[in-house]
This record gives C-alpha cells, structure tokens and sequence, in this order.
C-alpha cells in the first residue's frame, strides 16, 4: 500500500479568529472556505504543499453527535483537552518566538522531551493543542 495523510480535522469555535491564526500567524495558505447553514468549513496548509491539509470544522456539523455530545466537545475544547496536531519545522526557536510574539497561547517553551524530540506548543483560538516539533 501507498498511503499518505491528505487531511486532518481540527473543531474551530470562531472561523475569523482560527482564519487570522491559521494564515496569519502560522503562515498557512486557505485553500477552501466553504460556508453550509450557518458553519464554517477552512481548509489551510503549508505553502507549496498542496498534499497536506487541516480543515477546520464546526464541532456542531456531525448530525450523529448528541446534545450532550456537543456540550462536552464544547467543554473539552475550552479546556485544551479534546483535539490536537503536531506540526515539523527545522527552526524550533525562531517560529517558537514568532508565535509568542504574535501572541498565541503558550502551553509549554522549548523543551528537549525525555523521548528524544526538542518541541514547543500553544494553544489555537479554539483551545486545540499546536504542538510544533524541530526536525
């Protein structure tokens, strides 16, 4: 088999906010932006890599999750605990200081891991963990 991840999904509770986020302060182009009833669907990814996605979705779109479904994402989002992604950069401290000074949510510095990675993370708008690893 030849396989490759194409996309990942990633709940937004704010389209603008995660928009300016996602392309303003990652860099990412917007490849889709697709509006149904009322939500909000952004498709972004690395520039000149038109093989790798994030959409951004509303948590609220999946017609299978129940109320109290949705009142948990809402709850797990607020605190940073339900969705994430790892991103790869060969310059961990320069982006590290081009995102605290854009003001995204810190969660951990720089940090050589104990399992052999040098990473960061922060926070989107809607809480969902970044964290960026040294490649």
């Amino acid at each position: 088999m030849d396989l490759t991840i194409n996309a990942s999904f990633l709940p937004h509770d704010d389209p603008d906010a995660s928009l300016a986020f996602y392309r303003d302060i990652l860099g990412f182009e917007i490849r889709k932006d697709v509006g149904y009833e009322g939500m909000r669907w952004i498709t972004v990814g690395p520039v000149g890599r038109p093989e790798t996605s994030i959409v951004l979705e509303p948590p609220a779109a999946d017609p299978a999750v129940t109320d109290d479904e949705r009142r948990t994402i809402v709850e797990m989002m607020a605190k940073g605990t339900y969705a994430r992604v790892l991103l790869a950069t060969p310059d961990l401290d320069g982006t590290f200081a081009r995102l605290a000074e854009s003001g995204a949510q810190v969660v951990q510095e720089p940090t050589k891991q104990p399992y052999g990675v040098r990473d960061f993370a922060v926070r989107d708008p809607s809480g969902n963990l970044i964290r960026v690893q040294e490649v």
